[in-house]
């Protein structure tokens, strides 16, 4: 029998299912392809085009007006084995034969030919794909907790409401000219989602009317975000009702449209308007602008929600032989997988390198979506993760199995082993260190020391920035670092600041900054700091918890401040003479002197 014919006679899968929604318009890659044409004549000038490829998601790239990243819109993290497999193929035919998932769930093609973009548009909508408002001055990309729908802590799944609000606001005229991005983030509860760091974050709650009667709705957060001034979310009211969910929505959308600041690209992110207003002020003009929009909006103009459930059903194609379990496999469960609410399943985490993923390997995680996924899809994660979902516990070893075939089954991905790092000097204009380099490098030494299977560093975060604009989300790390250059005479290294202490929970705050570190000295300073926690910590300690103490000025150990911290860390940050260590003065990936190059930003703010 031929492989054909075998394909052909093989049982279907549930997991070979297909998007519910087509969020692709093919004629939009037609008028991109046009649009570039007129560009290159010079019909179109350089801003005007930059805004056009700003709204279709192709992003600037590094130094150059030939190349551009585009960036994939994967509403709430939702993507299927067949578009794992065009990504793939499209990452070869026209990128550099990988894909980056973002911290916001996307997925980046880097270093396509400006000519090529419209190519790619076409391939996405093949699978229903769109890269449609993924950059500009619109709403981005629509994100959900990669656990909803199986948080063992959540009132209900936020997963279909997230779902139904991108597809609301993708292509709406309420989002096409706003001041600047606008994001909107849905989570499980508390510990799993950024809701207090967006413009709109959104927690669910049922709430109880009487004996019988329950309620759904929402804990809204409005006017977080982070950047080169940071804010952390307040809660609109103590409970908003599902069916002013939309209402709210487009409320604050056209508050932010109507005076936010279009002059000054530093300050004109919602956030900001929030600030200079004060909340008290915002806050009522956001719950009158509401009673208007409820009572003027056409009885049509509604969120489309699917509370239907996705149809659960054991993929028959995994083998229930018992074998030998590969080593590594016991620390890679523990540090992976996320037991689900639903008996019996898990949540595994596929550990990635700053979100890099080879074509191989997409098409790899498509195989292993089909044949291990009860739901058959993936989520894309918040911490540039891919996350299958319902794995039968008894599936998990031929699992791990596969995973380790393909260079995807490292362990750690749910600990601080699994450092957080924006794309850098690899492709960024405003980027002033390899930010994402360094996240790979203190990722590889954390597993080489097996830190990842320390429980009092679980709950820690390490995260990077090639700039003080946060796309790395320092700024809610336990330990965040964000990107500069510094001077010994004549000679420039790259150099990091690095703040302590920050979280995105419900006790959300931002780091506090504690001392500028070389980019060769990040590592030896967090040993360091690991070294001092576990030298003065209390016995029922993480050490999230020891630092949060710190920052706050409660610790009673030897380190009782931040600038306690400072006092010990300075010798290690000392930096050398050229002559005696040139390798200093290079940043990782680089292997020649450091110096500060950068161009026009298109994420500042």
């Amino acid at each position: 029998m031929n492989l054909k014919m075998a394909q052909q006679l093989r049982p279907s899968k549930s997991a070979s299912k297909k998007p519910k929604i087509d969020w692709s318009r093919r004629e939009e890659a037609d008028n991109f392809a046009h649009t570039v044409k007129l560009y290159r004549q010079g019909k179109i000038d350089h801003d005007n085009f930059r805004r056009f490829r700003l709204q279709h998601g192709a992003y600037g790239t590094r130094m150059t007006d030939d190349y551009a990243m585009v960036r994939i819109k994967i509403p709430a993290g939702q993507i299927y084995p067949h578009q794992l497999e065009k990504i793939a193929q499209l990452s070869e035919m026209y990128s550099i034969g990988s894909a980056h998932v973002s911290t916001r769930e996307n997925v980046q093609l880097h270093w396509v030919v400006l000519e090529d973009v419209s190519e790619i548009m076409h391939g996405l909508a093949d699978v229903g794909l769109t890269s449609r408002e993924a950059c500009g001055n619109t709403v981005r990309n629509v994100m959900c907790s990669p656990l909803s729908g199986v948080c063992n802590d959540e009132e209900f799944d936020a997963t279909p409401y997230a779902i139904a609000t991108a597809r609301f606001l993708l292509r709406n005229p309420l989002n096409q000219s706003l001041p600047r991005k606008f994001k909107f983030n849905f989570s499980c509860c508390e510990k799993h989602g950024m809701t207090r760091i967006v413009d709109v974050g959104l927690i669910p709650q049922i709430r109880k009317l009487d004996d019988k009667t329950m309620q759904h709705g929402f804990k809204i957060f409005l006017g977080g975000g982070l950047g080169n001034k940071s804010f952390v979310g307040h809660q609109l009211e103590d409970f908003t009702p599902e069916e002013d969910l939309l209402y709210t929505s487009i409320a604050v959308l056209q508050i932010f449209d109507r005076i936010g600041d279009r002059k000054n690209m530093a300050r004109n992110r919602m956030r900001y308007l929030v600030n200079e207003m004060g909340w008290d002020k915002f806050k009522n003009l956001v719950l009158k602008e509401r009673t208007i929009v409820r009572a003027t909006q056409s009885v049509i103009i509604r969120l489309n929600i699917n509370k239907k459930s996705n149809e659960i059903k054991r993929p028959i194609s995994v083998s229930s032989e018992n074998g030998s379990i590969p080593d590594g496999y016991a620390r890679w469960l523990k540090t992976t997988t996320y037991k689900q609410k639903q008996e019996g399943y898990r949540a595994v985490f596929v550990t990635l390198e700053s979100g890099d993923i080879t074509a191989n390997q997409l098409r790899a995680m498509a195989d292993i979506t089909k044949d291990f996924s009860a739901e058959g899809f993936a989520r894309n994660g918040f911490s540039q993760d891919i996350i299958l979902r319902y794995v039968h516990e008894s599936d998990l070893p031929k699992l791990y199995s596969r995973l380790l075939e393909v260079g995807l089954a490292n362990s750690g991905s749910l600990t601080m082993a699994s450092a957080v790092g924006c794309s850098g000097t690899s492709s960024c204009n405003l980027a002033l260190t390899n930010s994402h380099r360094l996240a790979k490098e203190i990722q590889r030494k954390f597993l080489e020391l097996k830190l990842d299977d320390d429980d009092d560093l679980r709950d820690a975060t390490i995260k990077i920035s090639g700039c003080p604009n946060s796309c790395g989300q320092h700024e809610i790390a336990t330990i965040g670092f964000f990107g500069g250059g510094a001077r010994v005479g004549k000679d420039m290294y790259p150099n990091y600041s690095m703040s302590l202490g920050g979280r995105f929970d419900d006790k959300s705050m931002l780091g506090v900054t504690c001392i500028r570190v070389p980019v060769k000295r990040t590592i030896p300073v967090i040993l360091k700091i690991i070294e001092l926690y576990k030298k003065n910590k209390q016995s029922d300690d993480t050490l999230s918890r020891w630092i949060d103490r710190i920052v706050h000025g409660n610790e009673s150990s030897e380190i009782k401040s931040v600038k306690d911290m400072q006092k010990v860390l300075s010798p290690l940050v000392v930096p050398p003479s050229k002559d005696d260590d040139p390798d200093f003065y290079a940043d990782y990936g680089s292997d020649t002197s450091y110096h500060t190059v950068t161009g026009k930003g298109e994420c500042a703010a």
